[in-house]
């Protein structure tokens, strides 16, 4: 049965059910006991001290804590509330848990889940609380997940509660109150697995997490001028669906990528450098980046808008690439 819930209320519902399913799935965090968030809403007092574990604020600490369960047999799910604490942790998630499965010859496996809020949630986070650090973890090697509505939050979060290696879901702030119709029975999203969103013939749009609404919308826009835009959504990074990207370019011979990351070495980077390599001869015109400035995201609103990806300039970039003729010396996207 199919009922609207919210993005928070899908995350939450994949968590409960899994925990409902395998008694060895436990969660760890910050304030989880009361649920800052939601996620964890009423899971203590369902499931008891035994499997909720509230933490003391050391990132570092119950990072490492949740790898050692691991290897221990449990698979623990870390709540983090701050994305960027992911700088607190990295040494035990990429340089530890990601590794120790090779280091140990493939006799232990380190089953973590992280759900680490994306930014976006408003205007004014500035610098500290808003960087998008999944090109880190991909870097990394980490299996990285970003649903972009309540259906695959929940799918990729219990594909994800069931693997036995370490994997990232980041879930945009931007998202976490949009609601759409999920199943109440479980949904499982498999890993590398991506969805065109809408069809399209003029070019692809790749957009990653809260910014596939964002491209529905510029497509939607475009219809009405005839251009016919193709959004991907990737749902996972990595493992990431090269062959839906390279179906969907080769039909469309466009391709945007549209990414609330850093434009140097980021995840739009990444694609832009699969593409070329690999459908060069079906594209008939530049491949177009549309990203997050280089810089720290600013306290002021203005410029916060600033520096962030936006639908006008990924309007501006497609209409750009549509109109594009191989005699063109310059195409300036935005």
């Amino acid at each position: 049965m199919e009922r609207r819930i919210n993005y928070l209320g899908a995350l939450r519902e994949a968590l409960v059910q899994e925990m409902r399913r395998d008694p060895n799935v436990v969660v760890l965090g910050e304030d989880i006991r009361h649920s800052l968030r939601g996620i964890t809403k009423g899971c203590f007092d369902e499931f008891g001290p035994q499997r909720v574990w509230d933490t003391p604020i050391s990132e570092a600490a119950f990072v490492g804590l949740a790898t050692g369960g691991a290897i221990a047999g449990l698979r623990p799910v870390v709540e983090f509330q701050i994305g960027t604490l992911i700088y607190v942790a990295f040494e035990q998630m990429a340089n530890q848990a990601q590794k120790l499965r090779y280091m140990m010859g493939g006799q232990l496996s380190v089953p973590v889940t992280y759900i680490v809020p994306g930014s976006g949630a408003r205007p004014g986070l500035a610098g500290q609380h808003s960087d998008h650090l999944y090109p880190c973890l991909l870097q990394a090697g980490m299996k990285v997940v970003i649903p972009s509505n309540p259906y695959d939050a929940k799918g990729l979060l219990t594909a994800a509660l069931r693997d036995n290696d370490p994997v990232v879901l980041f879930a945009p702030a931007a998202l976490l109150g949009t609601a759409s119709d999920v199943p109440q029975d479980e949904v499982n999203v498999p890993l590398g697995s991506g969805q065109i969103k809408t069809p399209g013939n003029d070019i692809t749009v790749l957009a990653v997490g809260h910014l596939v609404a964002e491209a529905l919308k510029v497509a939607e826009r475009l219809k009405a001028r005839g251009i016919s835009l193709e959004v991907l959504d990737p749902r996972s990074l990595l493992p990431f669906d090269h062959a839906l990207l390279e179906e969907s370019v080769r039909r469309t011979g466009r391709l945007v990528i549209f990414d609330d990351s850093n434009h140097t070495c980021g995840f739009a980077a990444e694609i832009a450098a699969h593409a070329a390599e690999h459908l060069a001869g079906f594209l008939k015109a530049p491949i177009s980046r549309i990203t997050r400035a280089d810089v720290p995201v600013p306290f002021s609103t203005a410029l916060d808008k600033f520096v962030l990806p936006s639908g006008e300039q990924l309007e501006k970039a497609v209409t750009a690439l549509v109109a594009w003729r191989s005699s063109d010396r310059v195409m300036n996207c935005g």
